[in-house]
Formats: C-alpha cells, structure tokens, sequence
C-alpha cells in the first residue's frame, strides 16, 4: 500500500490495549504516523499537542466518553476541524446519529476489519482535502459565502463552524446549485461511497447543516424520495 503522501498524523483512543495495537499497526504500516490514548483526558491532550489530521475516537471510554471527547474538539478553535472516525460496540442507530450530530465524519461498529478502518481513514482524509484545497476563489450564494482556500464558511458575515464533511457537502451542493443531488451521488461524492454507509448518514448531516446555517438553511431544499438541492439564488464567485 502507498504511503500517505504527507504522512498524517492520526490519534488513535481506545481502552482496549489490543484494539489499539491493532489498528496502530495497521496505520503505521500504511504509512501514518499514529499517537494513542486509553482514555479521554489524554485524547484531548494529544490532540490539542498533536493537532492530528484525524481521530479514530471509541465511543465508550472510561471517565470521558467518546462524545463528551468530540464534543470539546468541536468546540476548540485548535482541534475543530480535525477529522473524527468514531468506533462503537453499539449497533443501535441513536448512537451512530448522536455521534454524527455533533461532528464525527464517519463511524464503524465494532468488531471491525482493521483493512477497512485503514480505507475508512484514507477517504475521509482525502475528502478533507479536496474540500480544503478546491481553488482560492470564494463562492456566494445569498447570505452564504464560502472560502475554498480557507476552508471557511459565514452567513451574513458571520462565520460558521462546519467539520470537514459538512464543508464538503455544503460545497458540493453550492457547486451544483439548483440540481438536485440524489442521496446515492453525495454518497458517492462526499463520501467516496464508503462500505456501509448509509443515506441516513446524508439526512443526518444535511439537518445538522441546516441548522449551523441558520435561516439562510432554508435554501437546502429536500426533494422527497431523490435527494437535495440548493436554491440557485443570487451567487457569485469572486
């Protein structure tokens, strides 16, 4: 396998000593340089230290759980926009929607294929990417402007926090504003059509998206039984 060409660094919480050799083995071997934590403290120690380009985060962590975890990078100028792959031993759908709601990218259920969560993290390191790396130009649509090259979005001059895959979508629809995306297309798109990935997970974060943008949300629409649309409106690209 092809090392990452820029050697990320991803920060690898889990109470389980043997999961986390696991998967430390399996991501040095593809080339990252890995840190490891066993509780939640010390992730958010390493993270803010480290800044890692991604964490794989377990949800149930002795003291400070996984979302308590999330939930402190999210809300941390330093950490908020790193990447976040949340593992669970629960298969029940609150969890996996909790944790997509409050900024995790993507989420495998344990037990798990270590070949896979190695995939898992090399597509959401590449959307991440090109969601930050798209042109220099800056894309208005009514209140909503977006910064490729900063990987910035404000409504009315206001900035708006959005982890790596909100960017992405929002990005994804402005490009293609006033076409409808089907949800299989921003799977695919967004994505990289991940194993497992579901178009639950699409809803779950054009709600969350809709609510960080405020009013100016109303301009995702739903198309009923396809997928989304962002209204044409007034845009620019500057």
């Amino acid at each position: 396998m092809i090392a990452p060409p820029s050697s990320e660094r991803v920060l690898v919480v889990d109470d389980e000593p043997d999961i986390v050799a696991l998967v430390a083995y399996h991501l040095a071997k593809s080339g990252y340089r890995v840190s490891t934590a066993a509780n939640g403290y010390d992730a958010l120690g390493l993270a803010r230290q480290e800044r890692p380009a991604l964490v794989v985060l377990d949800l149930m962590l002795p003291g400070l759980s996984g979302f308590d975890v999330m939930e402190q990078l999210r809300a941390d100028d330093g950490t908020r926009e790193v990447a976040i792959l949340m593992l669970t031993a629960r298969k029940d759908e609150p969890d996996r929607i909790r944790g997509l709601s409050l900024g995790a990218d993507d989420y495998l259920t344990k037990p798990f294929s270590p070949q896979e969560l190695v995939l898992r993290v090399g597509a959401i390191l590449r959307r991440v990417g090109a969601a930050g790396g798209s042109g220099n130009d800056t894309l208005a649509i009514g209140p909503i402007h977006i910064d490729r090259a900063a990987h910035r979005v404000s409504v009315d001059g206001n900035d708006v926090d959005l982890t790596p895959t909100e960017f992405k979508l929002l990005l994804t629809l402005a490009e293609r504003r006033g076409r409808v995306q089907a949800r299989g297309h921003l799977l695919e798109t967004v994505w990289d059509a991940a194993p497992d990935i579901q178009t639950r997970t699409v809803d779950m974060h054009i709600q969350r998206l809709r609510t960080k943008l405020g009013p100016a949300g109303e301009l995702i629409e739903t198309v009923r039984g396809f997928g989304y649309r962002l209204k044409a409106g007034h845009s620019r690209t500057a």
